[in-house]
């Protein structure tokens, strides 16, 4: 018997080797096992010399007879051309075809690699049925030298079918992966036959993009902020001096009058000493004078001299009083006292005016935010703040714009940037003096104009235009 007209008992034989096929293809754990099934026990459907499975997306997957596929060498350059020609012209066909089938540049190499036969079995693409993410083509080619009969054909056919139905579902992307998403978006963006171009899914999704770009969004920008106190009241040096001991904590409650700290005394006691020994010294001569003017008529002039000059010691001496009594500084306020490490200070000379610390209400508390150049876009007051601190991510403070500063001042890192102070909305828990990240909203723009804004400024400083 030939095979062109095969027995019923042999036709029952490829039955059962079909559903064997099958079987083990969906039994099969792995791509790799699925692609040497195909390329080598379909033998049992009908003879073949030589089979190779060829993918659209990765080029030749397997070989007969061999592990692994060498993609450089000549063979398999050459058998991967022929299988794009063969995708292209027939994507979804069982061809049989020969040398003359092909162009002239892989037609010369056929008799060189291959017998007088081939069989084309097309695996069209689609969507792979577990995750819907679309799927490329592929193609299985079988070379003997006898012909194809069309039972053969038909068989191999639905074999070849039942195998890619397998393979699609072992070999896919996982659907967060990134070449699950490159195939959505070539699947979304393919071109479908019969279709108007109005129609297409390239031009759809080309006009949901426009629409989404052109939708209005808060135009925002980011810059580092603190929490800091809205109205404290700042303690400076009262006189020049050295301070001697603090006698409060940074951070710590502090009551009205109750003294922060205190200057070096000793200088400033015995000016007052000295002075109030020549305050005393002035007042004895002025009582000798004024009982020797009653005997002595010449006495009398020196009688005004004498009482300026009592008059300045006493207000010597009042002036050092006063220093003494500055030199222990005392709170101004109730609040919380704010200022660096007291060890810094003790011991340190500072000059009059000199800020010190200062005393800030616990729920006192604003925001000031430091906006770069390069992001200072227009904010009205009461334009809405955000500050995330770095203590705690997750809750933002919220706040409303109060104003921004019209020139920018240099920050200790050497960049220039604007103030901004925002009111808080409501109080908050957290300490003055706490870091974190401002959002600052503006005014409604474009999604596109948001997305490109600094990319943009960034060309224009650029090019100079």
């Amino acid at each position: 018997m030939t095979e062109a007209n095969p027995p019923a008992s042999n036709s029952l034989q490829a039955l059962a080797a079909l559903l064997d096929l099958s079987r083990r293809a969906r039994q099969a754990g792995s791509a790799r096992e699925l692609g040497f099934l195909l390329v080598n026990d379909s033998h049992e459907l009908a003879p073949y010399r030589q089979a190779a499975l060829w993918l659209a997306d990765e080029g030749l997957h397997t070989l007969s007879g061999l592990v692994q596929v060498e993609s450089n060498a000549p063979y398999a350059l050459w058998l991967t051309e022929l299988c794009r020609h063969l995708a292209a012209s027939e994507p979804d066909a069982t061809r049989a075809l020969n040398s003359a089938d092909l162009p002239p540049e892989l037609a010369q190499h056929w008799a060189e690699w291959w017998p007088a036969n081939a069989l084309w079995l097309a695996l069209p693409a689609g969507k792979a049925p577990s995750n819907n993410l679309v799927e490329a083509g592929a193609g299985l080619l079988l070379v003997r030298d006898t012909p194809w009969p069309a039972p053969t054909q038909t068989l191999l056919r639905e074999w070849a079918d039942t195998w890619w139905h397998a393979f699609r579902t072992v070999h896919r992307p996982r659907v967060g992966s990134w070449q699950g998403l490159m195939k959505r978006l070539k699947g979304a963006f393919t071109r479908q036959s019969g279709r108007p171009w109005w129609q297409q899914p390239a031009w759809r999704w080309s006009a949901l993009a426009l629409a989404v770009m052109v939708l209005p969004v808060r135009l925002t920008v980011m810059a580092p902020g603190e929490l800091v106190p809205a109205h404290p009241a700042v303690v400076r040096a009262p006189l020049d001096g050295v301070v001697d001991a603090f006698h409060v904590q940074p951070n710590q409650s502090v009551k009205k009058e109750q003294p922060l700290f205190g200057f070096d005394e000793a200088l400033i006691q015995s000016r007052l000493a000295v002075a109030a020994q020549t305050l005393a010294t002035a007042e004895t001569e002025y009582r000798q004078t004024s009982q020797q003017a009653l005997t002595d008529a010449t006495a009398r002039p020196q009688l005004s001299m004498l009482t300026g000059k009592i008059e300045e010691k006493r207000t010597e001496v009042e002036f050092l009083n006063d220093q003494l009594t500055r030199a222990r500084v005392l709170a101004p306020q109730d609040g919380v006292a704010l200022f660096d490490d007291p060890t810094e200070w003790i011991g340190r000379p500072v000059t009059v005016g000199e800020r010190i610390m200062r005393i800030a209400a616990p729920q006192d508390t604003e925001v000031e935010a430091w906006l770069p150049l390069a992001d200072a876009i227009a904010l009205p007051p009461g334009a809405p703040v955000k500050l995330y601190l770095n203590a705690s991510p997750l809750f933002a403070v919220t706040a409303t714009l109060r104003y921004m500063a019209h020139d920018a001042v240099q920050r200790p890192d050497g960049s220039y940037a604007y103030r901004v102070r925002a009111a808080l909305q409501a109080p908050t828990t957290h300490r003055v003096g706490l870091k974190g990240t401002a959002k600052l909203t503006g005014s409604w723009v474009p999604l596109v104009y948001w997305v490109l804004r600094r990319p943009l400024a960034s060309v224009r400083s650029a090019l100079g235009i």
